[in-house]
């Protein structure tokens, strides 16, 4: 990938490949003209972002169900409960925004591409769309196994420490928070194969690089897993290194699939 101070500055000629080539930075950019266009790209991922909060607004009473009713059977009373009278309110404004970056994040990584693009060389340009492409689809695999499997059964594991004398019924806001943190946690993490098909084709990374960096793969997996993970327990911690680990030995299948062809020795 080519290195350059600003996306649209040009890179310096290094002898190699084809100077005529269209790559990198066909036209120089100022820095006030990488400002205006940094500035044309969050106006555009802000309104996205806005339009998606308000259309998320108007369904939230199904958006509340769909992330709520799941969770009340892995409790006995089957209710969560608020005790500030803004609490719940200020809860439905974020899952609101929570939902509309949801709607306008193919269209985010969009404008975060089109302000680093033309840094790039042509060759590179062209992984535009799978780099929309696969980080929306990953991400979003991420968000439903945080909402269908790992954080019900974090409920349900701190629920079996309710006895007779002492019931659990949880605060909605804490619950919430525990909802998303776990769920952009998991969303970062199974970006994992689209970092790795991205330095691949870039011959950054290849299979047997990562093969040979598999223990300390491990290990790096367990800590970051004890530092992205909300809560202290175990369960969570498993839940969440045990994707990483798939998603690494998936990583290993994409790099050997993608990775740069090495050019073709020269003949005599």
């Amino acid at each position: 990938m080519a290195l350059v101070p600003f996306p649209g500055t040009p890179a310096p000629y290094d002898g190699d490949g084809d100077p005529d080539d269209d790559s990198a930075g066909a036209d120089k950019m100022s820095f006030l003209e990488h400002l205006d266009e940094l500035r044309k790209r969050l106006i555009v991922s802000v309104s996205s972002l806005g339009i998606g909060f308000v259309i998320s607004w108007i369904y939230i009473d199904r958006l509340v169900d769909f992330i709520f009713i799941p969770l009340r059977a892995t409790i006995k009373g089957g209710k969560f409960q608020y005790t500030e009278p803004g609490e719940f309110f200020m809860l439905q404004m974020k899952l609101a925004a929570l939902a509309g970056l949801f709607l306008a994040l193919p269209i985010i990584l969009w404008q975060i591409w089109r302000f680093v693009a033309p840094g790039l060389y042509s060759n590179e340009k062209r992984l535009a769309i799978p780099f929309v492409f696969l980080s929306t689809v990953f991400f979003t695999l991420g968000a439903a196994f945080s909402h269908y499997v790992a954080l019900p059964w974090t409920m349900q594991f701190f629920a079996s420490f309710e006895r007779a004398e002492i019931v659990f019924i949880p605060r909605v806001a804490p619950v919430f928070g525990m909802y998303v943190k776990m769920m952009l946690a998991m969303g970062l993490v199974f970006e994992m194969p689209t970092a790795v098909y991205f330095l691949a084709r870039i011959g950054l990374v290849t299979a047997r690089f990562l093969i040979k960096q598999f223990k300390y793969a491990l290990l790096i997996i367990f800590i970051a897993a004890a530092i992205l993970t909300p809560g202290t327990d175990i369960v969570s911690q498993a839940l969440m290194a045990g994707p990483m680990i798939v998603l690494y030995i998936i990583s290993i299948g994409i790099a050997w699939l993608f990775a740069k062809k090495k050019p073709a020795a020269a003949d005599a």
